[in-house]
């Protein structure tokens, strides 16, 4: 397994881009001089002689205001100071997703492993990926990169952690009525040609979801948020 990467600002696939610097609502990760009004929270009022004590809160945050798309109890938070809490109660699943095509939905999938609170996102393939759609939330995810997935395979059997892919592919079980672990890893294709053959070939169980229209797949970003939204269900709390 690689080293975990991080969001390089350089690093996005996408001409012209800077790295998705900014929130939903178009605010800044920093602290907030470029909110929209009525985003997030203005400084802390009372002034610094009122600010609360602890070593998780940001001077400058508290000072001019956090404008970031993070939930209350994150506000005023230093960026590592969250990452360091979510270490603390991450769920024991993972999230995979083969990178052959550079496909857009990499960075929504990243995006709702943070909101469901995965371990780790592992991208197998090309380490380079979109990361506007992740809106920021990869500097509070890890993600780490494999560079085939024999590598990836490998790591997760000697973890001891199964693969789970998630394909409508023949014999695949839909989720609703499949086994899914509470220690696993969730296994997602590319949009379009799904899973490659030796993907499917490293996973131990094939999940698909149940659809009732014409269509004969969904997009890989909502079908992984399903997976996950699905794992939670069964697992969280």
């Amino acid at each position: 397994m690689d080293e975990q990467t991080t969001a390089d600002p350089a690093d996005t696939g996408v001409p012209g881009d800077t790295g998705g610097s900014s929130d939903a609502g178009g605010t800044s990760d920093a602290g907030g001089s470029s909110a929209q009004p009525g985003y997030g929270v203005g400084p802390w009022p009372g002034g610094p002689a009122e600010w609360p004590q602890g070593e998780q809160y940001d001077p400058e945050l508290l000072a001019a205001g956090d404008t970031r798309n993070v939930i209350d109890r994150y506000r005023y938070w230093r960026m590592e100071a969250i990452v360091a809490d979510l270490d603390t109660k991450r769920h024991p699943f993972h999230v995979a997703i083969e990178n052959w095509q550079h496909d857009m939905n990499i960075g929504s999938i990243v995006r709702s492993a943070n909101a469901f609170l995965a371990d780790t996102v592992h991208i197998i393939g090309r380490r380079r990926w979109n990361k506007r759609g992740a809106m920021v939330t990869d500097r509070y995810q890890h993600v780490v990169h494999h560079e085939d997935v024999q590598t990836f395979a490998a790591w997760a059997a000697a973890e001891g952690i199964p693969i789970i892919a998630v394909d409508n592919v023949e014999g695949a079980v839909p989720v609703d009525r499949a086994e899914l672990p509470r220690s696993c890893v969730l296994l997602f294709g590319q949009e379009g040609p799904g899973l490659s053959d030796e993907a499917l070939a490293a996973a131990s169980g094939h999940i698909e979801i149940t659809q009732y229209g014409s269509t004969r797949s969904i997009n890989a970003s909502a079908a992984a948020a399903v997976i996950m939204y699905e794992w939670c269900r069964r697992h969280a709390g």
